[in-house]
Order: C-alpha cells, then structure tokens, then sequence
C-alpha cells in the first residue's frame, strides 16, 4: 500500500515518465508507434521463413505457436532490457530530488507493456486468420501475462540495481538473453525430447509463461494447478528479491551514480 500512496504522491511526475518513455522510442521515426506493431511482425515473418521449413511441417497453426513465444520473449527481453538502465538513466532527477527509485523501473515497465497489449490484440487477429478457435478459456490468459508483469518487474529492479554500480552488466545480459531464446522453444517443440530434459525446461520462468499461452490457444487446455503455482512462484520469489536489493541499496545509489 506504501508504494501506492508514494506513486499518488507523485503521480504527475510519474506520469510524465510514462509519457516520455513511450515516444521517445519512436522519436524521429517517419512510421512512428507502428512500429510497435510492425517490429515484431517483420521479427515473426523472417523466424517463420526460415524455421517452418525445419520445424513446422507437422505442426499445426505454427504460426502462431511460433508468435507466442516471440511475443512473450519479446516482452520479457524488452521489459529487463529497458528496465535495466532505468535508474541510471534518471540518475539526474533523483540525485536532485527525494522520489521512490523504483517509479522510474515502473514507467519503463508500462511503456512496455503497452506495446504488449497491441501485439497481444494482433496476435488474436492471426489466430481468427489462421482458424484457431476461440474458447472461454482465453480469459486465463490474463493470469500468465499478469505473473509475467509482476515477473519482469522484479528483473528489472534486480538489474537496475546491478547496472548501477556493474555497468559490465549489461553485455553480461545480452549473452543471457541470447541463451535464453535458444532455452525458451521458441521456434520449436520439445516434446521430441526424454521425459526429464523436458522437465529441464521449467527451470526457465520465460518458458513457463509461453507454455502456459499456447496450451490456452493452441490447445484449448487448463494447465494443472502445479503449473499455476510454478507461474506465480517464479513471479513472487523475483520481485521479493528486487524488493529486498532496491531496500538494502536504497541510499548506496546516489554513490555508483
């Protein structure tokens, strides 16, 4: 309730950091915030090109199995991303003024999570295309997007923190997420796999979140209770030790800046 009551205290300020975020991605661009849409989908349309041949014969709407692991990667590469540089970025604002280190992980975070809402309605209108069928059951939709938000931004205070006073964190993390895309099944199934190295993959929360969208609207299935708990503990445990690392450094900040 505290962070609440600090972000409506700053509620303008916080609201200028949203806007600013947003635009300034696509300042100076001719097409604008269509690229939101358009970044993804030309990202989508060569990953189809090249990995249908491989690994889409026998699948079916690969398409869109295929976006669903591009979205959800995306978002999260995105979010940590942007997140990571979020306090030292705004080192010039909070040096001069007292305001919560965290509100400028959370503009960050919504910016984001905006274009995710867009590409989220596109990727609906590829599976009406594609003849996917829509069930009730689309409505759970709403429980991995929120672990994977609630996820992210327990990252991106655990990053923020570590790029202030490591900047080798951030090549350190561009290794990582390349790593992590080729261990998220993006592009392919592991179902080929042994029984326990697929359990290896849920090691990996990205993973957990994809998977969780494709049984939903590929095939039309409630994951099991284990798995919703596997969603939200991977969610809780990181955004409890964001928590813990922004608390402990809070004032050790203004000192790496």
């Amino acid at each position: 309730m505290n962070i609440f009551l600090k972000l409506k205290q700053n509620r303008f300020l916080f609201e200028e950091l949203v806007k600013r975020d947003f635009t300034k991605k696509y300042k100076r661009t001719v097409l604008g915030m269509l690229w939101s849409v358009l970044g993804p989908l030309m990202s989508l349309g060569v990953m189809a090109l090249v990995f249908t041949q491989f690994f889409g014969r026998n699948m079916e709407h690969y398409v869109i199995y295929l976006f669903c692991g591009n979205l959800l990667y995306g978002y999260f590469k995105e979010s940590t991303v942007t997140g990571m540089t979020s306090l030292y970025d705004n080192a010039s604002i909070f040096s001069k003024v007292n305001v919560p280190k965290y509100m400028f992980l959370l503009s960050k975070n919504i910016s984001v999570l905006i274009n995710f809402g867009i590409n989220l309605v596109v990727l609906f209108i590829f599976c009406l295309i594609d003849g996917v069928t829509f069930t009730w059951k689309f409505v759970l939709l709403v429980y991995p997007a929120a672990c994977l938000i609630v996820f992210n931004i327990g990252m991106g205070l655990i990053l923020s923190a570590l790029y202030v006073m490591f900047r080798d964190m951030k090549y350190l993390y561009d290794i990582f997420t390349l790593l992590l895309m080729y261990v998220s099944a993006i592009f392919y199934s592991i179902d080929s796999y042994e029984l326990k190295v697929q359990y290896l993959f849920y090691l990996n929360p990205v993973y957990v979140y994809i998977r969780y969208f494709r049984k939903i609207i590929l095939e039309s299935v409630i994951p099991q209770p284990s798995f919703h708990l596997l969603a939200a503990g991977y969610a809780i445990v990181a955004i409890i030790i964001g928590a813990i690392i922004y608390k402990k450094n809070n004032y050790k900040f203004l000192y790496y800046i």
